[in-house]
């Protein structure tokens, strides 16, 4: 030991070597206790920021745990530029001619008077996602004068197969400040209120509210929303407050444009959001006048559908722990990117021609009326035939379900298939047992009144509605005789379904 000591000592390299030796180990170690105090650092800030589970959350400002500044200011140069062009802009430091120019093609289809209209008018467009980024989008580069976004949702990686301007530096910024950025790029004389914050109907009042600095009401509202609440909360509202609106059904598992439809919500079939949101419109009273963009596809063998969560989930606990905000969608539907922007456009198609005046009449989807008017007359006479049986007479009989009872009945609850089969051809609606105390209701003095009540009624294919009516209600069966557990079960849940929803009517 002591001839290696003395031996660094008598030789000038040893001493370098042994001094960088050294050196570089009391750096190693300091970067790496530095490194372990940083780490332990922002482990704790970011304990700190998360709040407690006990607390009482304001999820308006779900943002601010989120990735995103609340008014979207991660920006670059050129988005910088953008906004500094649109501030002059809408200021009216921007040549007219060049607006026009710009507008050109849109001009010389709506008139000078109709692209004037446009250019004069507020919309709101609520959800900005894959549908209304595209509507927004579409309505800006025509020449909407005046949009609001509404949206509480974040870009993030998975709305990038189907968003209209959104980038990957845009991800983890709120959606609404990304369209507005990208859009102030290509319109700069557009203003734009940008509100990232959730619908609901306890703020509509002031989110529909008119223009802050002209008190201008809106011309037209965009429902682009795809949680059934705020879309019911929101199309409500508009009804009742007379507000122009047309709201998109939903384009997830949907893939042929070819059966995308615009038309009152009444007429819209074979779509879950529509079916659910018509429901509820019910309840409050609405049965039609709120035009809707929806697709007549069906499901089918192959097809992308809502899957079911896996078992796992349910034992770990209340699924509804999985959501965004509370009473918000669980599962993920599958979208083909495409969809989504044919919705939205078709949306903005609408918005522009109605509020340009521009004549419009859409081929309308294939119409049912006729299908209810044969299944309820097929219901009068099958209540005709069982008073009849019993030894009653029919003449003048009258049945307490309306044109709009059957379409309900056969679309809402039924689904437009048949109990027994799953079949949609060639349907009707019949009772489905036999009554204790007959087919006639003898209470009402003067009239001859079937006792049939909507919660009576199950939807079959005709050929199974003769057999029924055979065997069940005129014959000795029972529906245990003749049906097995599975179509009784179903039978059950329809019906229970029906009376929910008609106690909440």
């Amino acid at each position: 030991m002591s001839t290696w000591v003395e031996q660094v000592s008598s030789s000038h390299r040893l001493q370098l070597a042994t001094t960088a030796v050294v050196s570089g180990l009391l750096v190693g170690g300091a970067i790496i206790g530095y490194q372990n105090t940083s780490r332990r650092h922002r482990v704790h800030e970011l304990k700190d920021s998360i709040p407690d589970p006990k607390q009482k959350h304001d999820i308006f400002k779900i943002n601010e745990f989120g990735a995103a500044a609340a008014d979207g200011s991660r920006s670059t140069k050129e988005d910088e530029r953008g906004a500094a062009l649109a501030a002059r802009a809408r200021l009216g430091d921007y040549d007219e001619e060049l607006i026009l120019e710009q507008l050109a093609r849109n001009r010389v289809f709506l008139t000078d008077e109709g692209l004037g209209k446009l250019r004069k008018a507020f919309i709101i467009v609520v959800g900005v996602g894959g549908v209304g980024s595209h509507a927004a989008a579409a309505l800006a580069r025509s020449g909407a004068g005046k949009i609001r976004l509404i949206d509480f949702d974040q870009v993030s990686l998975s709305s990038l197969n189907r968003h209209a301007v959104a980038t990957l530096a845009d991800v983890g910024t709120p959606k609404v400040h990304c369209l507005r950025k990208r859009l102030e790029q290509i319109v700069p004389w557009t203003h734009f209120d940008c509100r990232n914050e959730l619908f609901s109907g306890a703020t509509a009042e002031s989110q529909l509210a008119p223009w802050t600095s002209d008190g201008q009401a809106p011309d037209f509202v965009v429902d682009a929303i795809d949680n059934i609440d705020s879309k019911v909360d929101l199309l409500a509202y508009c009804h009742k407050h007379n507000i122009k609106v047309i709201s998109s059904m939903g384009a997830g598992c949907k893939s042929d444009p070819t059966r995308v439809f615009i038309g009152d919500i009444s007429s819209s079939t074979d779509d879950p959001l529509s079916r659910s949101t018509r429901r509820r419109l019910r309840m409050r009273g609405i049965k039609e006048g709120i035009p809707v963009v929806y697709s007549q596809e069906k499901t089918g063998p192959g097809k992308a559908q809502l899957l079911p969560l896996p078992e796992e989930e349910y034992k770990k606990g209340d699924v509804g722990e999985l959501s965004a905000l509370p009473d918000f969608r669980v599962r993920i539907l599958p979208v083909l990117g495409t969809m989504p922007a044919v919705f939205g456009l078709c949306v903005a198609n609408h918005v522009m021609l109605s509020i340009s005046g521009y004549p419009h009449e859409y081929l309308p989807s294939k119409s049912r009326d006729k299908l209810y008017d044969g299944i309820l007359s097929g219901l009068q006479g099958n209540e005709e035939r069982l008073v009849r049986a019993q030894g009653g007479d029919p003449l003048g009989l009258k049945i307490a379900v309306t044109h709009d009872d059957v379409g309900y009945m056969v679309e809402e609850v039924y689904r437009g298939r048949s109990v027994v089969s799953g079949l949609s051809t060639r349907l009707s609606l019949l009772r489905w047992k036999k009554p204790e105390t007959g087919f006639v209701d003898n209470s009402i003095q003067g009239q001859r009144v079937s006792n049939l009540k909507l919660g009576d009624l199950v939807l079959m294919t005709k050929d199974e509605a003769q057999r029924h009516e055979k065997e069940v209600l005129k014959g000795d069966k029972t529906v245990e005789d003749l049906y097995d557990e599975k179509v009784r079960k179903l039978v059950e849940a329809r019906m229970n379904e029906e009376r929910l929803y008609r106690a909440q009517r």
